[in-house]
């Protein structure tokens, strides 16, 4: 899922998300699916006739990572998936980015939000110019001297 989100505005939500599908050859798995996307993203459901170029900065990002989910991925990849969302999505984010996770998701995240991102991360990764200065697991790094300098301001 990029940065951007990338919808198709002037597809309804549920286009959006169909285009996800693209590789299903049953309809009932895909409205299986489809189902469960509505279920991790409730405002989509609600707004699922309503064309993508309309939703919020937040409601994008979650159709995004729902169209993402859609072709049922071995690996999702996030890539700063909070970017320009207001702090109660947010926390709603990190929250379905961790029942993804519970789901049996791998995630491979690119995030701003250190704390949230390392809270919830098996490993983690501190890059410098392109090259990995420190690496280990999310709970390592929360308490690394280098990560709480560098990004959490401690």
């Amino acid at each position: 899922v990029p940065e951007s989100r990338r919808i198709f505005g002037p597809l309804t939500v549920e286009e959006n998300l169909l285009l996800g599908a693209f590789t299903s050859n049953s309809e009932e798995d895909v409205r299986g699916h489809l189902d469960h996307i509505y279920g991790l993203f409730p405002r989509l459901k609600e707004r699922s006739k309503q064309k993508g170029e309309t939703l919020s900065g937040g409601e994008q990002q979650m159709l995004a990572i729902g169209r993402g989910l859609m072709i049922r991925p071995k690996l999702l990849m996030l890539d700063e998936p909070s970017l320009g969302l207001m702090p109660k999505l947010v926390t709603e984010l990190f929250q379905t980015i961790s029942l993804l996770k519970k789901e049996g998701y791998t995630i491979l995240l690119v995030e701003q939000n250190v704390r949230e991102a390392l809270e919830l991360a098996d490993r983690g990764y501190v890059l410098q110019t392109g090259r990995t200065i420190h690496a280990g697991t999310g709970k390592e790094l929360l308490e690394s001297n280098i990560v709480k300098k560098a990004f959490l301001g401690l």
